[in-house]
């Protein structure tokens, strides 16, 4: 039996796993989401980690993807190097076993600048091979280690990595500004001005410590001081992201909370963006290798 006939995609992050019942179309039959990430299964404890998701979605091939092949995983599927394409990640595919299949990640080295991706390669490209986006454009894709990545002829060319989610999570669990950040984040005006400040290249770890400050003082209100850093964050983020002259179309692939902000940020700096849903774009990637199987 070929795969496309009936496989189950699993994203499997180091907090979260999500798994998808996919049938002949592509088409998604069942899911489920749960916190079952890497870092809560011990080294010897995938199997039945393995096991509990055929369980719960039937006795089918799995096509594994994400933080399951690093070197905290299941078993490390070595990068591929860009340039890279569809075609390039089917023929880099780790065998765990019979039936499971692990996707390898994309690695970049030029001019001494290193970066790696595990999981966003599978939506970037089943983004290009859905039509989402633009396969010589430029793609932002959200996240704890968001993504800033330039599509050429359809592969993955090149990309820069920016810890934008994974900062605000330490600025709101251990630092001085913690207890202010515990509200929601909106794209609200707080977060526009900050923003567009961070885009106008304003000093990042002054203008944090400012937040505390500005509330402290009365120039702003605490109930704003959450979405106000992360518009400081997300800003600068976009800073990097657009630092290099492009007029290409700019794609905003992830979960619609978190595409949101980015399109907003973008929108400071004069910029039009297109948001993508990463979850349609994760099974597009998943059929797309499952084919060449």
């Amino acid at each position: 039996m070929r795969w496309a006939e009936g496989f189950i995609a699993v994203d499997w992050g180091t907090t979260n796993r999500r798994a998808y019942r996919m049938d002949t179309s592509g088409k998604c039959t069942a899911e489920f989401e749960d916190d079952k990430g890497i870092l809560s299964v011990p080294k010897d404890g995938f199997p039945a980690a393995i096991a509990d998701i055929r369980n719960r979605l039937g006795d089918h091939p799995l096509l594994l993807a994400g933080m399951i092949g690093s070197n905290r995983g299941w078993k490390e599927a070595a990068y591929v190097p860009c340039p890279a394409g569809i075609d390039d990640l089917a023929k880099g595919l780790l065998w765990a076993g019979s039936r499971e299949a692990i996707i390898p990640g994309v690695s970049y080295l030029r001019n001494g600048r290193a970066d790696v991706m595990r999981g966003e390669e599978i939506q970037l490209l089943g983004a290009v091979a859905a039509h989402l986006v633009d396969p010589t454009g430029l793609v932002c894709h959200p996240g704890t280690h968001n993504k800033w990545v330039t599509l050429r002829h359809g592969q993955i060319s090149e990309f820069q990595t920016v810890m934008t989610g994974e900062i605000f999570n330490l600025l709101k669990e251990y630092s001085i500004l913690s207890d202010l950040l515990q509200g929601e984040v909106e794209a609200n005006g707080a977060f526009k001005q900050a923003a567009a400040d961070a885009i106008g290249e304003a000093a990042l770890t002054s203008e944090l410590f400012s937040v505390r400050a500005r509330v402290l003082l009365g120039q702003s209100k605490k109930e704003d001081a959450a979405a106000y850093t992360s518009g400081l964050l997300i800003g600068t983020d976009v800073r990097i992201g657009l630092s290099i002259p492009t007029a290409a179309q700019i794609s905003v692939i992830g979960r619609p909370e978190l595409t949101k902000l980015y399109a907003a940020a973008i929108g400071q700096a004069q910029r039009d963006s297109v948001e993508v849903d990463g979850e349609k774009c994760f099974l597009a990637g998943a059929h797309e290798i499952a084919k060449r199987i």
